[in-house]
């Protein structure tokens, strides 16, 4: 009996053996953390943010008018694009220097500030946005080309409003400029023969028969003289008076003017070649163009530089004005001379504030010798 029981048992353990070996007894595991399923909507918000980004940008572009700029369909946004925002700056700053020069500018004195921001006012959103307008205008086919972006070639804007905004903004500036002579008390309008001048000039610029920016050299430098002389006489004008000596200096200074111009013309070559402009990068090539670019700024502040110096005995102020054409060079070969097609914004970003600033300096050493000759 108890043999038989034994081997029943054991018979049974055997049995029970087989199943437990039959059952697979897995080890206990813990799935792997995805980080996949965190970076799916990590990338949706960071496109988002960056199309967020992008619009942005595309919008402000889009109100200075530069390239990149978002198609606006509110006609008052069309409008000032029309105007090119970006484009005042240098008229503004222009303004400040012949106000510094005049050497009887208060800076804390609140008649003189009002005055200066009417002139600024006249010199950049009025007159500037005037000449930007009949550019743009006449440039019609040229901009279909190369920025096509704009509001005219791109339909946003009809022929009846561009037409309307030219008369305003023109009307708006000539009477500011006479309004201004009135306020200054001068016996000759002084600031409304000027605006004349320089309204005339922007026509001559952009319109045909003689379309000087199709001209190369007289156009450059027209448009350069626009942007140094100009703003620099009618501040000066204002404040003091405007003396030959002066004129000459910021008609020489206006060559670097003219190296500024041709800058911008290497973003036009395609448009410019395609409708037989002869810009000086489309007659000279890019290379000998970008020499003669960087050589008319460098040369006109050294220039200018030894004459603060040896002229007006200003040396401090020659000194300054050295240390500021340093760096100007230094982004020229940096980024302009190896490709002034692609680096044409990065280097005028980088090398203009100094050139601005070098243009306040010499009026503020102008208007120290008047002042120290009694003028």
């Amino acid at each position: 009996m108890q043999t038989l029981a034994s081997k029943a048992q054991g018979v049974k353990g055997m049995a029970l053996s087989r199943q437990m070996r039959s059952v697979s007894v897995r080890p206990m595991t813990i799935a792997p953390f995805r980080a996949s399923s965190v970076r799916a909507p990590l990338r949706v918000h960071a496109s988002q943010a960056t199309e967020n980004k992008a619009d942005k940008d595309s919008a402000a572009r889009q109100m200075l008018g530069m390239k990149g700029a978002a198609l606006e369909t509110d006609i008052w946004k069309i409008r000032v694009q029309l105007t090119k925002p970006v484009t005042w700056i240098p008229l503004i700053w222009g303004v400040a220097c012949g106000a510094a020069a005049s050497g009887h500018y208060v800076w804390n004195d609140p008649k003189n500030i009002a005055q200066l921001l009417t002139c600024m006012m006249m010199s950049g959103p009025f007159l500037t946005g005037y000449t930007q307008t009949i550019n743009d205008w006449f440039d019609k086919e040229i901009d279909a080309i190369n920025e096509p972006y704009r509001p005219i070639p791109s339909g946003r804007i009809s022929e009846q409003d561009v037409i309307a905004q030219i008369f305003v903004l023109l009307g708006a500036g000539l009477g500011t400029a006479y309004l201004l002579d009135q306020w200054a008390g001068h016996e000759q309008p002084t600031l409304l023969y000027l605006a004349i001048f320089g309204s005339f000039i922007s026509y001559i610029y952009s319109a045909p028969p003689l379309k000087l920016k199709q001209w190369g050299w007289a156009g450059n430098y027209a448009l350069g003289s626009s942007y140094i002389a100009l703003p620099w006489w009618a501040g000066q004008a204002l404040f003091g008076t405007l003396t030959p000596d002066v004129m000459v200096l910021t008609v020489l200074y206006s060559i670097a003017g003219l190296g500024i111009a041709i800058v911008n013309d290497f973003k036009s070559i395609e448009g410019d070649r395609a409708l037989g402009l002869q810009s000086l990068p489309v007659a000279f090539g890019v290379d000998t163009a970008k020499w003669i670019c960087v050589g008319t700024i460098d040369v006109t502040q050294l220039g200018v530089a030894a004459y603060l110096y040896g002229g007006l005995h200003q040396t401090t102020y020659a000194a300054v004005l050295m240390g500021l054409i340093l760096p100007q060079i230094f982004f020229q070969f940096k980024y302009f001379l190896p490709d002034p097609i692609a680096n044409d914004v990065k280097y005028q970003a980088s090398a203009q504030p100094f050139l601005v600033f070098g243009l306040l300096t010499t009026g503020l050493a102008v208007g120290a010798s008047n002042a120290a000759l009694g003028l």
